[in-house]
């Protein structure tokens, strides 16, 4: 278990409300298919059981985890709801999936067999899902061996067959080829299906868009769609973002900030380069603020080198040195900052704002990155 630094003056704002808000928006923009909110890696780092239940309330239809321990915490957090794991588990682990009501994706002949001998043990007709590779290369059955693999779930009288699906790995670009290459895997998907209609075995549930596909590709929508970005407020790219705009889609709402205090105060004079390695003199005399947030939070150390700022008292202030460990170190210029002054690192502060997007162009990386690496010692505070 990670500790929480409940006793220094910094936390991670979860909005349970705009998690809620989210869905029901996609939900309003992919109906008649349902939304699965994926809430693996603690929500995004949102909180898994407080992003499960806000998904819930805003009409997801179900819950995706990557981790059988994901599905357990959420069960023994008393929710009821569906749950589909997003890649075959271990072997070993397929009696514990249908004991705690998870349902398993099966992609393999072993995770197939696996899967129905822990459903003969358990009893009663268990669902599961199959998925098919189209492009990814990363899990599922080749769209020749999903064939077969349909053929030997639809035959168990302990196994439903609950759902088919594939997963894009591309559908959030701008390009033509990656528009193409992502009607080139829902077509290759769609023709699996076709070919499993004609010998008579229908999944109940269809389902490969994420949250780029549910906006950008209509047609991928299916029955259902899965989506994770989408729900903690962000277009996973701004292409994205504008096809969204372009269909109507409501602009999402960023779910999470990340704020904290000033914890010590310093008077550096002209000259001096605070923090490990001596990095950078100070221009001029300065007030320099102590901040108990670090890269062991998920701040990395190269936002220094980025240009990274923080928002105190509404202004934008440069980091005045390396990230360190627990603390970051903010030059604050002539201005007069006191131990206690809020300081946003991820959020709104009167009209200036720091956003996820800045943060993941700096660091050269993407929004999801950005949200997982906020540290769990960082203790989540519901607003």
């Amino acid at each position: 278990m990670v500790a929480e630094g409940t006793w220094r003056p910094a936390r991670a704002v979860v909005d349970r409300g705009a998690i809620t808000r989210n869905v029901a928006r996609l939900h309003a923009a992919v109906s008649p298919a349902a939304v699965c909110a994926v809430v693996k890696a603690n929500g995004y780092s949102h909180g898994a059981v407080v992003a499960a239940n806000a998904a819930l309330d805003g009409g997801a239809a179900g819950l995706a985890v990557a981790l059988v321990d994901e599905g357990i915490e959420l069960r023994d957090a008393g929710i009821t709801a569906p749950i589909l794991l997003l890649s075959e588990p271990a072997v070993a682990s397929f009696p514990t999936c249908f004991e705690y009501a998870l349902t398993p994706t099966v992609a393999t002949p072993e995770g197939v067999t696996a899967a129905r001998l822990a459903a003969e043990a358990i009893g009663g007709k268990n669902p599961v899902h199959l998925k098919i590779d189209t492009g990814m290369h990363r899990v599922g059955a080749s769209p020749h061996e999903a064939i077969a693999l349909a053929r030997e779930i639809a035959a168990s009288p302990v196994l439903a067959f609950e759902g088919c699906y594939t997963h894009f790995a591309v559908a959030d670009g701008a390009s033509f080829e990656d528009r193409a290459f992502t009607e080139g895997q829902l077509d290759a998907f769609l023709a699996v299906i076709d070919e499993l209609q004609a010998i008579g075995i229908e999944p109940t549930l269809l389902h490969a868009a994420n949250t780029a596909a549910a906006m950008a590709f209509p047609r991928a929508r299916l029955s259902m769609v899965r989506c994770g970005i989408g729900i903690y407020g962000y277009e996973p790219t701004p292409a994205v973002a504008e096809v969204a705009a372009v269909a109507g889609v409501s602009r999402l709402e960023p779910a999470m900030a990340v704020t904290a205090e000033v914890s010590a105060v310093h008077l550096v004079p002209a000259g001096a380069r605070p923090s490990y390695g001596r990095r950078r003199a100070l221009a001029v005399p300065s007030t320099v603020a102590t901040v108990p947030l670090g890269y062991a939070d998920g701040l990395p150390r190269r936002l220094f080198d980025a240009g990274f700022s923080v928002l105190i008292g509404g202004k934008r202030r440069p980091l005045a040195g390396a990230v360190t460990m627990d603390q970051i170190v903010v030059d604050c210029g002539d201005e007069d900052i006191k131990v206690g002054d809020e300081v946003v690192l991820l959020g709104r502060q009167g009209d200036a704002e720091i956003t996820v997007s800045e943060w993941a162009e700096l660091l050269g990386t993407i929004h999801y990155e950005v949200l997982c690496s906020i540290s769990a010692r960082v203790p989540r505070q519901l607003a």
